[in-house]
């Protein structure tokens, strides 16, 4: 263009300028249709708008709700929902930017990465290791907190803090990456490294793990919904809480963790109590106690008091006691005479009737009916230990004929539980896994003793115990489920002689 023609153009302001485009792309434009996925929805904002993006594998627009519409609309912006949106495509003077904004949205199926979530996420439900069965209880105060999370970020400060203003604990940080290639890893190392470190080694073990990170897009979400993260948090014997992102964050590790956290400082909140709190809480406690005790011994007192006035004096209750035994003292000296004087006259009434002469009369008599008596006796005596000496024969024979027939069967039963326990035996044999090492195939177990029954439940590197007939061989597997093997020639187990010995009679039918 000539120098003249360019002094001619018209000069524009930026506003000018900004609003001509403003209204070049609404008239070229006007309503459209764009198919997209959404990334970096937040929920809406406190104005009530909602601020996202719309992209594909090639570019990315910005796009907004008004209040109105997000309000009016059925279907909400979820991250990483492919959605179909419709509406005005405009430009925000402040930024120079384009922007859609939504009038109606609706589904147009689950992005890349969120198909796949649902996928991992279907899969390790089914595996269980989402059941709130498995679920641990948080300590009510841990002594040591470790917390995974990377150490330069604001969220192991914001952690640090909340502890300190709540209870301060010592807490041992394990610095990972927490987005990125190579992050996954190193948190699911750092979960196991924490439940692997000994009660009483030089680093303690915590009793709690946190972790731990910021808000992010579900791209920098994703190391946390890696398979090796989750499964490591389901293997933890520690308790976790999982506080990754902010409220409207969700990743996988949230749903195997112990505990979910909205953010890293509400995990702090949940690891530890306030120490004001619980030292108002006692001293409450210890003075309510004091004063339960208190009521309770003045409600005791006034009792006391009350029985006592109620109760009679000692004058009132043994006063009629006093008159009686002194009446009866009165009266005693007269009832032993007269007592005395009776007995005399009946010792002396029965001495009248008591001559020699009588009495010589009755003991000879008294003697004859002894000497009878004792003839009878003797006769009776005789009869008697005839007749137990007949009645000690016939019980000894029949005592000796129950003693031949209780031999007869305790033999008999004794035969036949002899049989049982060999029956038993020989079953026992047929069904226990000890004749299948016999014939030549050995037993596989995992580290903690369980048998593995399938090839993939090996992982690489894990240390195998290998039980033959004879004994035991430990191993370590050097592939995994999916390695190749080189082909071991089998060998033949050698038969087994069969022993005569134990086939008598009917035999056994295994």
């Amino acid at each position: 263009m000539a120098e003249e023609a360019r002094i001619n153009v018209p000069e524009w302001s930026v506003s000018e300028l900004s609003a001509a485009l403003k209204r070049t792309v609404e008239d070229a434009y006007g309503y459209v249709r764009v198919r997209g996925e959404v990334s970096g929805y937040r929920g809406p904002h406190s104005s009530g708008h909602a601020y996202f993006s719309l992209k594909d594998e090639g570019a990315r627009i910005d796009a907004v709700i008004w209040r109105g519409t997000f309000n009016r609309i059925k279907f909400k912006p979820e991250e990483g929902l492919e959605v179909i949106a419709t509406g005005r495509l405009t430009t925000f003077p402040g930024k120079s930017t384009y922007q859609i904004v939504i009038d109606r949205l609706e589904p147009a199926g689950l992005g890349a990465l969120m198909a796949l979530l649902e996928e991992r996420k279907k899969k390790l439900a089914a595996e269980g290791l989402f059941d709130e069965a498995r679920k641990q209880l948080l300590p009510f105060l841990p002594d040591v907190i470790g917390v995974v999370t990377s150490p330069t970020g604001a969220v192991i400060r914001d952690i640090l803090h909340r502890l300190a203003d709540r209870f301060p604990r010592r807490v041992i940080v394990w610095p990972v990456r927490v987005q990125g290639e190579g992050s996954a890893e190193e948190v699911a190392a750092a979960i196991r490294g924490f439940n692997e470190l000994p009660a009483d080694g030089a680093v303690p073990r915590p009793d709690l793990l946190i972790v731990a990170r910021g808000g992010g897009s579900i791209e920098d979400l994703w190391s946390f919904n890696e398979e090796i993260v989750v499964r490591a948090a389901a293997d933890s014997m520690l308790p976790l809480i999982a506080a990754v992102g902010h409220e409207t964050d969700v990743t996988l590790i949230d749903f195997v963790a112990d505990r979910r956290a909205p953010t890293p400082t509400a995990a702090a909140e949940m690891a530890v109590p306030v120490k004001s709190e619980l030292i108002a809480r006692v001293e409450t406690c210890a003075r309510r106690a004091f004063a339960c005790w208190s009521r309770g011994q003045e409600h005791r007192r006034t009792e006391l008091r009350a029985a006592a006035r109620a109760l009679p004096s000692a004058e009132t209750l043994l006063g009629i006691p006093r008159q009686r035994l002194d009446a009866c003292a009165d009266r005693l000296p007269r009832a032993l005479r007269a007592n005395a004087q009776v007995h005399h006259t009946d010792f002396s009434r029965i001495a009248a009737r008591l001559t020699p002469q009588l009495l010589r009369v009755e003991i000879e008599r008294r003697r004859a009916r002894f000497a009878a008596g004792a003839g009878l006796l003797a006769a009776s005596l005789r009869h008697n230990a005839e007749a137990q000496r007949t009645r000690i024969a016939r019980a000894r024979e029949r005592v000796d004929g129950l003693i031949e027939r209780a031999a007869r069967a305790v033999m008999a039963s004794i035969d036949r539980r002899i049989d049982r326990v060999e029956r038993a035996g020989q079953l026992l044999g047929a069904l226990s896994y000890h004749g299948v090492l016999a014939r030549g195939f050995a037993l596989v177990r995992g580290r903690a003793g369980e048998p593995l029954r399938t090839a993939a439940a090996v992982e690489l590197g894990m240390r195998l115990d290998i039980e033959f007939q004879d004994g035991h061989v430990g191993a370590v597997a050097q592939t995994g489920a999916t390695g190749q093997r080189e082909p071991v020639a089998m060998q033949r187990p050698r038969p087994r002689r069969r022993s005569s010995a134990g086939n008598e009679g009917q035999g056994s039918l295994f």
